[in-house]
């Protein structure tokens, strides 16, 4: 048997490069291992400028600014051959961060060929490059320059758009009586729009907590003390000076940690992150249900095939296929809130393997929102299924009936006695007709107005203030 394993180009083992990679191709900018990479050299470059521009380390020229967008255009056009190269360097220093570094230093060398006065320029501010850094300092900023762009730039719009979507379905929808269902039996009527509009508040709500999102850096040495800093340069003002870098790479300075950024903001973050995903899981399942009920019909015509064997089947695969996602998601961004908080004293690498697994969480999200958007955009409403089922179920009025009888006797009314038993004598475990019901109202002995509100009320039209609640959406 041939080894697929042996194929070129290479095979792809998880879905996310292969069936849907077209999807979720955005993070790969964001969170692959080179991005990672590219954000390292990114912060080793940026460092050696605000050391440099700074005059943090005496008798140091600034590099100029010809010398300081040579460096930063290592960083954006970081492509393929610098993949290459750095992983080249990687095999012989077997440390990553070690790699990025003699990459710097080979491109500030190459700002030298213009002879051995121009390297010499350039020699000493060479071992800059890193200096007073541990591992970390560099790998935490690098990691949330690679999440804030990977939220702020792919994931929010995404699921921003989705969350729109769904308020526009609840506000076309926002008048369409429905009959609600509590623990899977007919209750309270309430409106389609109205039942949408509270997924999608919920769905807003997390949003706005993911849009508020900090995220953390930290420079400050090996074991968090600035130790090396002071040791070289002890009349540097080293918090200030590690708050400023930080907070220039639009970051949020967290200035006590030991060897490793706490990464606390990742777990908040990814706990809102699986938070809105468990939400968007439930909107799937009230879908589904909500099509497997007739209420909405499935757009036609969209070259699909339902089933194989079926030939009138259009199934919601969207919605299921997204309910898978958000699991596999869930099951990941679970595992990141809940180990990254953890390191053995000033740190193990736990954290370094866990977080390789980011863009995978991220994409299986995103490719859920991606299913859920599609599925949503396929759907036309069926108001008369709807119709159908509040037509069968006028025992629901049983609610009004009694609540209004109660507050008559409260108020002194005559004859309004056990109110709900008698209601329930009427309705538990039957179905009644309109005809029975207005039979019934009208042998209460309700005050002129009130039992006429009663003759006059139908299923559909007892929907309380569900089309105005629509409108607190944002």
């Amino acid at each position: 048997m041939i080894s697929l394993a042996d194929a070129s180009p290479p095979i792809a083992l998880g879905a996310l490069d292969g069936r849907y990679r077209s999807t979720v191709a955005p993070l790969v900018d964001h969170l692959s291992e080179a991005a990672l990479n590219r954000e390292r050299v990114r912060v080793e470059v940026q460092w050696l400028v605000h050391l440099t521009t700074g005059q943090i380390v005496p008798n140091v020229r600034a590099l100029t600014g010809g010398e300081q967008a040579s460096l930063l255009s290592a960083v954006e056009d970081f492509g393929t051959s610098d993949i290459a190269e750095l992983a080249e360097l990687e095999r012989q220093t077997v440390h990553d961060v070690k790699a990025v570094e003699y990459y710097v230093k080979r491109r500030l060398a190459a700002m030298g060929d213009d002879g051995a006065t121009g390297l010499a320029a350039v020699a000493g501010i060479a071992e800059l490059i890193h200096f007073g850094c541990t591992s970390e300092d560099v790998n935490n900023l690098s990691y949330a320059l690679m999440v804030k762009g990977a939220v702020e730039q792919v994931w929010l719009p995404r699921a921003t758009a989705l969350v729109e979507a769904v308020a526009t379905l609840a506000r076309d929808l926002r008048d369409v009586p429905l009959l609600a269902r509590t623990h899977g039996q007919p209750a309270t009527p309430t409106t389609m729009g109205k039942e949408i509009a509270v997924l999608a508040y919920r769905l807003q709500r997390q949003l706005a907590r993911i849009g508020r999102a900090e995220y953390l850096g930290k420079l400050n040495g090996a074991t968090g003390t600035y130790g090396a800093h002071v040791a070289a340069l002890p009349e540097a003002d080293w918090p200030a000076i590690s708050k400023a870098f930080v907070e220039s790479l639009g970051l949020t300075w967290n200035p006590l940690t030991t060897q490793i950024e706490s990464h606390d903001w990742q777990a908040e973050l990814y706990s809102d992150m699986a938070r809105f995903n468990r939400i968007l899981h439930n909107l799937c399942t009230d879908f589904w249900t909500y099509i497997s009920m007739g209420y909405f019909a499935q757009v036609r015509g969209q070259g699909t095939i339902g089933s194989s064997t079926m030939p009138h089947k259009v199934n919601p695969i969207r919605f299921e296929n997204a309910e898978a996602n958000l699991e596999v998601s869930n099951a990941l961004l679970d595992v990141l809130a809940s180990t990254l908080v953890q390191s053995r004293m000033q740190r193990d690498l736990t954290d370094s393997s866990m977080q390789r697994n980011i863009g995978t969480a991220f994409g299986h999200s995103l490719l859920a929102i991606d299913n859920a958007g599609r599925g949503l955009a396929g759907l036309d409403a069926v108001p008369a299924a709807m119709a159908a089922d509040l037509e069968s179920n006028w025992e629901v009025l049983g609610e009004p009936i009694q609540s209004a009888m109660r507050a008559l006797g409260a108020q002194g009314v005559e004859g309004m006695e056990n109110p709900y038993e008698r209601l329930k004598e009427l309705t538990r475990g039957r179905r009644i007709s309109g005809d029975d019901l207005r039979e019934f109202v009208s042998g209460l002995g309700l005050p002129p107005d009130v039992e006429l509100r009663f003759l006059e009320m139908t299923p559909q039209t007892y929907i309380g203030l569900a089309p105005r609640l629509v409108d607190y959406l944002g």
